[in-house]
């Protein structure tokens, strides 16, 4: 018998995936919500707490979740000592707490930094996709294979849905920004590649080093020691002289691939990055004197992300479009995360971001331990988001994010049912300046206890 979460998850292919009202798909969504918590509360750690702080057993419906979830910060929540002291014993122990599979077989001697760690583990299946934030503590997200077969297929079918775009491998593929060389990015990239890219263009990847989470550690930490005082002078020249030779690597990156653009104006480009990397490159590409006029009329860009504290011009996007010549119906942009494994693409008509069936959306409170009151037939709601993505196998899918963001359960304008969040994301830490989740503390107390 087809499971509830099988039958919501298999819709990832389906044109209409998105046409769908959450009061149609609200009772399976619950139903595969109770299916999830019954496999995974014995088998992780930190969710068996959570169920039995709250003498959860059985999910009956959307507010039973809620308790369940695990603030974004729980994949920070290791003791900052095992990743400067490079305890990865330790660390591969927490690990298994946030996991719903043992961490078994990995060798863990003579390894050199979290890169070779990172390495080992998914040499065993345990793919480590992981962010740097402001702390030296990167979040760790476990994911197993079939997240990363299931990031192939969404990332493919999201592009396709947003753009109008289908995958006929006519494309040269221009990155426009450094990324992170985690698992689950270079998955989504290969996969993207694959579908779009003409096998006889070879994609053109932004010319800076790779950007590998030892690295980004690294710097953070050296940030940390000058900010208490704890560097060594010897420490801060060589930290000021690596970040002036990173820093002109990424001022000739710019002009480097404004080059490599305007040798391949005739072609149909697929661009690609954050919108103050895209922006830069445009400007470069307008200083040499090159324009929308000298470029293909199919061309497209996708953006990820929104504009990360960068400040640009109040044009910026009209301009980013006028140079690259992309056409209306052709800018694609994605809202997710890297604690969920599926993505919720724009619309071109309505210009809102689209929730798919397997991702059940959730506005809580600022406080995150409870949820706002909402109409399922209608309307909108603000407050912070929290998603339940049932696509997830490698960790819990449920998540208390950081984003403040408006549901709305009303059809959007370009027609589909489903519901879609406004395109007016923001951050809690950058309306307040800091962001307290209510459970954070209680879980971090807990998990630094196991491991």
């Amino acid at each position: 018998m087809t499971s509830a979460i099988e039958k919501l998850t298999k819709q990832v292919d389906a044109p209409d995936r998105f046409d769908y009202s959450a009061a149609e798909v609200r009772a399976l969504q619950v139903e595969a919500l109770d299916e999830r918590i019954q496999e995974r509360k014995t088998c992780i750690k930190l969710l068996a707490h959570r169920a039995n702080e709250a003498g959860t057993s059985k999910i009956t419906s959307v507010e039973d979740i809620v308790p369940l979830l695990f603030p974004h910060t729980a994949y920070k929540s290791y003791p900052e000592s095992f990743l400067i002291e490079e305890r990865w014993d330790r660390l591969t122990k927490w690990l298994g707490t946030v996991s719903p599979y043992p961490i078994e077989g990995v060798d863990l001697e003579g390894i050199a930094d979290i890169d070779e760690w990172i390495e080992r583990l998914a040499a065993k299946g345990y793919f480590i996709s992981c962010s740097s934030g402001t702390t030296s503590k990167s979040a760790m997200l476990i994911a197993s294979q079939q997240d990363m077969d299931w990031s192939k297929l969404d990332t493919v079918g999201v592009f396709s849905w947003g753009s109008g775009l289908q995958p006929a491998q006519d494309r040269m593929m221009v990155g426009c920004a450094p990324v992170a060389t985690v698992p689950k990015n270079l998955t989504i990239g290969a996969a993207q590649t694959a579908a779009f890219s003409n096998p006889e263009w070879p994609r053109w990847n932004y010319p800076v080093p790779p950007i590998t989470v030892g690295s980004l550690t690294k710097m953070v930490v050296m940030r940390k020691k000058m900010s208490d005082g704890t560097a060594r002078p010897d420490e801060i020249a060589a930290f000021e002289s690596t970040s002036a030779e990173r820093q002109k690597v990424l001022d000739d990156a710019i002009g480097l691939t404004a080059d490599a653009i305007i040798a391949n104006r005739d072609k149909k480009l697929m661009v690609s990055g954050l919108w103050s990397g895209l922006y830069a490159v445009a400007k470069a590409v307008r200083d040499k004197g090159y324009s929308a006029k000298d470029f293909n009329p199919d061309n497209c860009i996708y953006v990820g992300g929104g504009l990360k504290r960068a400040l640009l011009p109040n044009d910026y996007q009209e301009f980013v479009h006028g140079t690259f010549n992309i056409p209306d119906g052709r800018h694609f942009q994605n809202y997710s995360m890297q604690e969920l494994n599926s993505g919720m693409p724009k619309c071109r008509d309505g210009g809102r971001y689209h929730v798919p069936p397997w991702i059940v959306p959730m506005i809580l409170n600022k406080e995150g331990d409870a949820l706002l009151p909402f109409d399922i037939n209608g309307g909108e709601v603000e407050g912070r988001a929290a998603f339940f993505d049932l696509s997830l196998d490698g960790r819990w899918g449920g998540v208390i994010t950081g984003d403040k963001i408006s549901l709305d359960y009303s059809p959007c304008a370009c027609g589909n049912k489903g519901p879609s969040i406004r395109d007016n994301i923001t951050r809690f830490a950058d309306l307040e300046g800091d962001d307290k989740i209510g459970c954070a503390g209680t879980i971090d107390a807990y998990v630094r206890g196991v491991a």
